[in-house]
């Protein structure tokens, strides 16, 4: 699962902006987006808007979420962060299969820790250690770097696990620290399923169902429903 999840997130397209897309009316006419940016810019063709954001690099509009990596050299939909580990951007197609493989390696370096557990304590004590140094040594390393990644990998996971309950990313978190509502918030239920899908089957496999694909725009990166337009829905 580990592997699975590690090359689903390397190999999959995180996500590109459709050529010659345009946001639809009822885009334009809501709240103007609140991460804004020195590359952002007003559209020469939609200079009276500006509520549509604009890249200067790209020479695009970018849809709602949508980020310029500098490393890609494009814009990619719902950008979490550029991640050297994978060689690629952590955007709205892979987001899921970089969640899972930092829960797999997790459980997988937890795991080596505890099955090392014993021959770590046993070196500490005063009786004879089956082995050859070189043994004893490689166990003790591998007890220790295991400890220390889980630790690490474990506190990279609560963080994210954070951000998908508050519907954010890495950078979002980072640009709206001084925005008191989060326009695509729309609960804890809903933000992870806007993540994960509703399919509970496909939740802990780097994959989507056909359903969840078809009845979640969310999952393709390119339509996000705000919190006010799921009220007026509901009303």
């Amino acid at each position: 699962m580990l592997l699975w999840s590690y090359f689903s997130v390397v190999f999959t397209d995180p996500g590109s902006v459709p050529p010659n897309w345009k946001p639809d009316l009822d885009e334009e006419r809501d709240d103007t987006d609140p991460l804004t940016a020195s590359e952002f810019g007003a559209s020469p063709a939609d200079s009276t808007n500006p509520r549509v954001r604009f890249c200067k690099k790209c020479n695009q509009l970018k849809p709602p979420r949508c980020h310029h990596c500098s490393v890609c050299g494009r814009c990619v939909l719902k950008m979490d962060h550029h991640c050297v580990w994978v060689v690629n951007c952590v955007g709205a197609l892979n987001y899921k299969y970089f969640l899972l493989f930092l829960f797999y390696t997790f459980l997988e370096t937890t795991l080596v820790t505890l099955a090392l557990l014993p021959q770590f304590i046993a070196f500490f004590s005063d009786g004879e250690i089956p082995g050859t140094p070189g043994t004893l040594a490689t166990t003790f390393l591998a007890f220790v770097f295991n400890l220390a990644f889980a630790l690490s990998v474990l506190g990279f996971l609560i963080m994210h696990i954070s951000l998908v309950a508050g519907n954010t990313t890495t950078i979002e978190a980072y640009e709206k620290k001084t925005t008191p509502k989060w326009r695509y918030d729309l609960g804890r239920k809903r933000n992870f399923e806007q993540v994960f899908g509703l399919d509970k089957q496909y939740w802990f496999i780097p994959s989507y169902s056909e359903e969840d694909l078809r009845r979640m725009p969310a999952l393709h990166g390119l339509e996000y429903p705000s919190k006010s337009e799921l009220e007026s829905q509901e009303f």
